[in-house]
């Protein structure tokens, strides 16, 4: 299964919901809270269930978020992809062949202004944009940079997902296991 393929994207905290989506039809599942000292067996005990983990960098306690970080993340620890607000981790990821989601935060007008000129240098191969709720927003970033899009943040519903696949984003990132068992995929 590709990563288009799959219109939720399980977002863990906790490690009993790894263990739940391990016996899942889920392929790619995004890791958000971890330590740096779990994370190489966290990755290898995914792949060995047959599951794609997605790293969010930023996230990772234990590790500074630079070039290094994102280094030794695509080097040492092989996940299927990392997920960050860094622009520099983002083209680091990209040069190691892994797939690249550059993570933005859209507050207002100039956040969303800052946020195409740092795309134009990063061409990740998606953009994670939060808050998820905003359909029309969704649609314009998807629109003016032709770089498919992933929802996240305060997607509560089923309504919440809806909308936001509507607007035209490929997939919802949710830590909501509700809305994981309404898509079980």
């Amino acid at each position: 299964m590709s990563l288009e393929e799959q219109c939720i994207l399980p977002a863990i905290r906790k490690m009993r919901d790894l263990e739940k989506l391990f016996k899942s039809n889920y392929t790619y599942i995004v890791l958000l809270d971890c330590h740096i000292g779990q994370l190489k067996s966290i990755v290898d005990l995914g792949k060995a269930n047959g599951k794609k983990l997605l790293l969010h960098a930023d996230l990772i306690e234990g590790l500074k978020n630079d070039d290094y970080a994102a280094e030794f993340l695509c080097q040492s620890i092989r996940p299927a992809g990392i997920i960050s607000t860094r622009g520099n981790v983002i083209m680091k990821t990209k040069q190691n062949g892994l797939i690249a989601i550059q993570r933005l935060f859209l507050l207002d007008s100039s956040a969303l202004d800052k946020s195409y000129t740092l795309l134009e240098r990063t061409k990740p191969d998606f953009i994670e944009v939060l808050p998820g709720i905003i359909p029309h927003i969704i649609t314009e970033v998807k629109e003016r940079s032709g770089i498919p899009i992933f929802a996240g943040g305060l997607i509560r519903t089923v309504e919440d997902v809806e909308l936001a696949l509507g607007a035209g984003a490929t997939a919802v990132t949710t830590s909501n296991t509700e809305l994981w068992q309404h898509y079980h995929q």
